[in-house]
């Protein structure tokens, strides 16, 4: 097992700024666009930036297995024997790349007994990144400027009588989906933006309460997120309010999830799944 301590986490920094320069590259020129079996968009950049990650981070640790979202078809018979296995997505955000929102990331995730435990989100064009690993803490860096992110708890007394719940969609679109399925006690805020991991990397943040994500995504998108989470206080649960897993299952695909900033609010009374 690799060791987890601060010089793993800067050999895997590196890595993730050199694949964020990639990104950049490729994002001041015209890509060619293809669509994927699952109907998503894929990229040239996302393949040379998976193939990039994959034989950095095998050229470095090579008895850890590597599992990207470009290259995800490797049979559950094999990785349910791997102890601990890099996931990574090499753009997480396609379409935002696409777009030219500047809102996407290159994420890697040490994952270690089926659970997260160490997590890079890098975006290149918002010379932002978040980091965090388990026991360590989680931090944020914009710019040269790092700061740890400390303990979020949820207050809603924010406002003096009808309390109101920030909550981050990636759509515009899903707003009333999501606003279906929630108590009508409380008062609701949209915060829209791209990129799964960033959105995670709000409610960690406590810049927003929640993220609700209603549509598919896979176990690399919130991987690092919950690693971000399990460092302040937040969690990450699917409609039935169990937590996701990682590794455990023949797909990939992630159930419906709300990722939260304070895990000790009642969230079974605020978000009415049924």
């Amino acid at each position: 097992m690799l060791p987890l301590n601060e010089h793993l986490l800067n050999q895997v920094l590196l890595i993730a700024y050199q694949a964020g320069n990639h990104l950049q590259r490729f994002y001041q020129q015209h890509i060619d666009v293809q669509i994927k079996e699952d109907n998503t968009p894929v990229t040239e950049a996302d393949l040379f930036v998976s193939q990039f990650l994959t034989e950095k981070l095998t050229a470095l640790f090579p008895q850890t297995p590597v599992l990207s979202e470009e290259n995800c078809h490797i049979p559950f018979e094999e990785r349910q024997t791997w102890k601990e296995y890099w996931l990574i997505d090499p753009l997480d955000g396609t379409q935002q790349f696409i777009n030219r929102t500047d809102q996407f990331s290159v994420l890697i995730t040490l994952v270690r007994k089926n659970k997260p435990v160490l997590s890079i989100i890098h975006a290149p064009i918002l010379s932002l990144t978040y980091y965090a690993m388990a026991d360590f803490g989680a931090f944020k860096k914009q710019g040269e400027q790092v700061k740890k992110l400390g303990k979020n708890t949820v207050d809603f007394n924010r406002t003096s009588s009808f309390p109101t719940l920030r909550i981050a969609v990636g759509a515009t679109t899903s707003q009333e989906k999501v606003r279906s399925m929630l108590s009508k006690d409380f008062a609701y805020e949209f915060v829209v933006l791209g990129s799964s991991s960033l959105k995670g990397a709000l409610v960690a943040e406590g810049e927003v309460d929640c993220y609700v994500r209603l549509g598919q995504t896979g176990e690399w998108d919130t991987a690092g997120s919950e690693v971000l989470l399990n460092e302040t206080n937040g969690q990450i649960f699917d409609s039935h309010f169990a937590p996701l897993t990682y590794n455990r299952r023949e797909t990939l695909i992630n159930p419906n999830f709300v990722m939260v900033a304070d895990k000790s609010v009642n969230w079974d009374s605020i978000f009415q799944f049924n």
